[in-house]
């Protein structure tokens, strides 16, 4: 049997914005995307903590260290400057092996988005 578990987590950073007119995904700095063991083309889910929204796009590397979080395309709708959100992806897993997962959980600063 193979489960879906949370394999990275960037925990609460703050959108610093939407371009609605871009061709979709989220944009995001390169130093999280490193420390969260995400890379470019990765499915992730999107939890917007000011409104609720819950959404699935994929990841773009963003400039490293800029604290950049953008979403573009469709996904601008969903979210403003400012908002805090959090961004999930999983893995699939055989069940033995998903007891003993660890996953890449990152806690960056709310205020500039970066990792000190």
């Amino acid at each position: 049997m193979q489960i879906q578990v949370v394999k990275s987590k960037i925990h609460r950073v703050k959108v610093t914005g939407a371009d609605l007119n871009y061709i979709g995904s989220i944009t995001i700095d390169e130093a999280l995307l490193e420390a969260s063991n995400i890379i470019e083309g990765e499915k992730v889910s999107i939890v917007n903590i000011n409104n609720g929204e819950r959404f699935e796009t994929y990841a773009i590397v963003g400039e490293k260290n800029s604290g950049t979080i953008t979403l573009n395309g469709p996904a601008a709708r969903k979210v403003q400057k400012d908002d805090i959100i959090i961004i999930i992806s999983y893995a699939t897993l055989d069940f033995e092996e998903a007891k003993t997962f660890k996953p890449w959980i990152i806690f960056p600063n709310e205020k500039d988005n970066s990792l000190t």
